[in-house]
């Protein structure tokens, strides 16, 4: 199940990628008799696709305000422009948003006009990376699926603004200044169908409290994270992608168990300062250890089913899932210890 729900990922990701350049290619095979329909109420700025009418594209035009946009469209394209203000007047008519990208511009929050997102009812991806905000805006519209502010300034996110928003499933905040202190036990509460989280890059000690049960995707690299309370994982009991590169954790920073979690089929833990493998589960399929301060490696000992069980059962017993192994810039000498074959049976690729 959780495998079908990434793939559902990786297939959404793609095609929001690749929308664009497909509108971009089709319009040159168009008659040009059908231009004239759209024209009329196409800002001057901006390139209204015939074959799209539902899109507009008002992207790198060096635009400091938002043109006024027409009531059919569904797809609005601002990003890399110079935009300061979000106000309720150029969307008077565009009652239909779904997709906003307004990444790349000046937009500040004293810039955004009061309701103004909120009154979007049927938008469904809001993009503002690589702007001026200082804290999360609001309040935001309840339907929204996709909210990505990451390379803001953002350090502050205010009491309850995403309580409402049980659509989301993505929420992307990487490269802000959030502090600890940003992170209240209910800054997540209501967003009981998010699926990624993204934490990187920003100023975290500790590990964010009380994770959206469902998440599946948890980014935290280059935070200064120390320490995994016991138990944390269990919170958030279907969490398969974990990412904690470029922090602080040594091995007195982990409980014995921490990571012997049987939903993480991916656990990336490279440039820490881990001397030793933690226990990890049967079920991890890919375990990224580069960069520590790992000497030597015991396959028996890191083994998560005993070995001699394994030869009992064979490939129809529970063994290890493990098919990829990074521990490349340690400080451990090849050749690779035979145990470490013997116990993960289906590794593919190990770094050393």
């Amino acid at each position: 199940m959780i495998l079908k729900v990434y793939t559902s990922l990786l297939l959404l990701f793609l095609v929001n990628s690749t929308w664009t350049r497909t509108v971009r290619q089709v319009y040159d095979d168009l008659d040009p008799d059908h231009w004239s329909h759209y024209t009329s109420e196409c800002p001057k700025e901006c390139f209204c696709p015939p074959s799209f009418p539902n899109a507009l594209y008002c992207d790198n035009k060096g635009l400091k305000e938002i043109p006024p946009i027409p009531a059919r469209i569904w797809y609005l394209y601002l990003q890399n422009n110079q935009i300061e203000t979000l106000s309720e007047k150029p969307f008077v008519n565009a009652t239909h948003l779904r997709w906003i990208n307004l990444n790349k511009n000046k937009i500040t929050n004293i810039g955004i006009e009061s309701g103004v997102l909120s009154k979007m009812k049927k938008l469904l991806y809001l993009f503002l990376e690589d702007n001026e905000l200082e804290e999360v805006p609001a309040p935001l519209p309840v339907g929204l699926e996709q909210l990505r502010l990451a390379r803001n300034k953002i350090s502050r996110i205010p009491e309850g603004v995403f309580s409402h928003l049980e659509n989301l499933t993505m929420l992307d905040l990487h490269q802000n200044s959030l502090l600890d202190s940003a992170l209240q036990s209910d800054t997540f509460q209501g967003l009981n169908n998010l699926m990624q989280l993204n934490i990187a890059k920003n100023s975290l000690k500790k590990m964010p409290l009380s994770i959206p049960a469902n998440t599946l995707q948890l980014f935290l690299d280059n935070n200064s994270i120390e320490v995994i309370p016991e138990n944390y994982f269990s919170a958030i009991p279907k969490v398969t992608f974990l990412r904690l590169n470029y922090n602080k954790l040594s091995d007195d920073g982990i409980p014995s168990n921490g990571f012997n979690v049987s939903s993480i089929l991916d656990l990336q833990l490279s440039h820490n300062q881990l001397t030793k493998i933690p226990p990890i589960n049967a079920h991890l399929e890919h375990l990224h250890l580069d960069h520590n301060k790992i000497k030597s490696v015991n396959g028996t000992q890191i083994c998560p089913v005993s070995i001699a069980l394994e030869e009992d059962y064979g490939y129809y017993g529970n063994i290890p899932r493990l098919r990829y192994l990074r521990l490349d810039g340690n400080e451990i000498q090849p050749p690779i210890p035979l145990d470490i074959m013997i116990c993960f049976r289906l590794l593919q690729a190990v770094v050393i």
